[in-house]
């Protein structure tokens, strides 16, 4: 294909992109929630207890509030050093998400309660929260097979019966 036709077709896509309100930062957005790499001293510390989730899936002030609070997290005493907060307080502030369906603060700073995780999540029958292998809206890997490596496409979601 010309390099003429390619950069033609790029532009004419990004237009389309803006168009209909999905410019080119959502998309870097949307792809970065799912794809950064993680650090893993945060793989190490928070994926001993729970998925380490992506950062993307907050805005910075939610991270922010969950690392200053971390003797009380969630209702378990998860302190970390000071280096060790300063570390993944910066990896999660650098990383953290920044486009319009994730931007706003989810209540009590819970990825479950944000406004995009229940639009993604509206076709979830209520019974299969209480699966047994399921438990909670929070337990992702019980549904999503490469949770764990940060990747939440649907084309590998297994639901659990």
């Amino acid at each position: 294909m010309p390099l003429k036709l390619i950069f033609c077709f790029s532009r004419l896509l990004a237009a389309l992109l803006i168009a209909i309100g999905i410019g080119h930062s959502a998309f870097a957005d949307d792809h970065r929630a799912a794809r950064v790499p993680f650090l893993p001293k945060y793989q190490q510390e928070c994926a001993a207890c729970h998925l380490a989730y992506p950062p993307g899936m907050m805005p910075s002030a939610s991270w922010q509030r969950i690392m200053n609070n971390l003797p009380r997290h969630f209702g378990t005493d998860a302190s970390l050093d000071a280096a060790t907060v300063k570390e993944l307080s910066t990896w999660l502030n650098v990383n953290a998400g920044t486009y319009k369906r994730v931007a706003e603060a989810p209540p009590e700073d819970r990825i479950t309660r944000s406004a995009w995780f229940i639009r993604k999540h509206d076709e979830v029958p209520a019974a299969t929260w209480k699966l047994a292998a399921v438990k909670s809206a929070s337990n992702c890997a019980a549904c999503h097979t490469r949770a764990n490596q940060g990747d939440f496409n649907e084309r590998f979601i297994r639901l659990p019966r």
